[in-house]
């Protein structure tokens, strides 16, 4: 059965999928009753970790690194997938803004306006990191 392409695949991708699932509820639920804020930093601690590990292991993989597809399947797709959370900084960020018209607009618009510009630039600059340091990791091996 593991011995066809076309099962491994979506097998490789559903498993990375519940891990990733499972690590983003834990870790979100520990970084929000860890640290009081008023911005969902359980989310943000996710995506910028999960644009690090993208940026990490593809820059791997283009370098030959990580040759498995199998593998770069559960890790990108599948956990990568499930673990960050576009749609959740969207809905969070919406609930933001609304708690915002409804009270004080002026006195938690700034660090709303950091989590809602923050999140991103953040998100692209962690993947640039991640980028970085398999670069440096990969500089001792050439590529094939």
């Amino acid at each position: 059965m593991l011995d066809n392409p076309d099962l491994r695949a979506p097998i490789a991708m559903s498993l990375g999928a519940i891990a990733g699932a499972l690590t983003r509820y834990y870790l979100g639920q520990w970084v929000t009753q860890s640290i009081d804020s008023s911005i969902p930093l359980g989310t943000l601690v996710i995506n910028l970790s999960g644009c690090w590990l993208m940026g990490f292991i593809t820059t791997l993989a283009t370098r030959r690194i990580l040759t498995s597809p199998d593998i770069l399947l559960l890790i990108t797709t599948g956990f990568l997938g499930s673990y960050t959370t576009f749609s959740s900084y969207e809905l969070e960020a919406a609930e933001l803004f609304e708690a915002n018209v409804e009270s004080d607009y002026l006195s938690g618009l700034n660090g709303d306006l950091l989590y809602w510009i923050g999140s991103p630039l953040l998100g692209l600059s962690s993947c640039l990191v991640g980028v970085g340091c398999a670069r440096i990791i990969s500089l001792s091996r050439p590529l094939d």
